[in-house]
């Protein structure tokens, strides 16, 4: 077919579509544009090398069909989101007590430790008054904090 120069009006007539889809159709495919004495944009086109089907425009029943699928699919990925975040948040409640008992028995241990070593350092110093009792007294701290740490 020959080439020729139409308005957006018509280009959009020979093809049925609207003119502003003449308008995007001839600026995607670059065509070329030429203003005429007139004012009117003119584009030089094959209509022959154009293969620009026209969709069919869509009833009101399947655009809401098509809508409702949408709102179905997105509410299905919000659930799952949902599921998702509500796990991850437990596991970090978890994570969370977790770290506080372990800095809790750290403290704990500490302390012990602390009062171990004061009790130790006063066994080496004192080498005459009743070892055998501070070795006891010792003894059963040593025991009772390796209770506490069992538990």
């Amino acid at each position: 077919m020959a080439v020729e120069m139409l308005t957006y009006e018509a280009l959009a007539e020979r093809l049925s579509i609207s003119p502003e889809a003449a308008r995007s159709l001839a600026k995607r495919l670059h065509l070329p544009r030429a203003v005429s004495i007139d004012g009117r944009a003119r584009v030089t086109v094959d209509l022959a090398a154009i293969e620009h089907k026209a969709r069919q425009p869509l009833s009101r029943k399947t655009k809401i069909e098509t809508l409702q699928a949408q709102i179905a699919r997105l509410e299905a990925a919000a659930t799952m989101l949902r599921a998702d975040f509500e796990r991850e948040r437990e596991r970090a409640e978890r994570l969370t007590a977790a770290l506080l008992k372990a800095a809790v028995d750290t403290t704990a241990a500490k302390e012990a430790a602390a009062r171990l070593e004061g009790e130790v350092a006063a066994l080496r110093t004192c080498a005459g008054a009743e070892p055998a009792g501070q070795l006891r007294r010792l003894t059963a701290s040593v025991v009772e904090a390796d209770r506490r740490a069992c538990r």
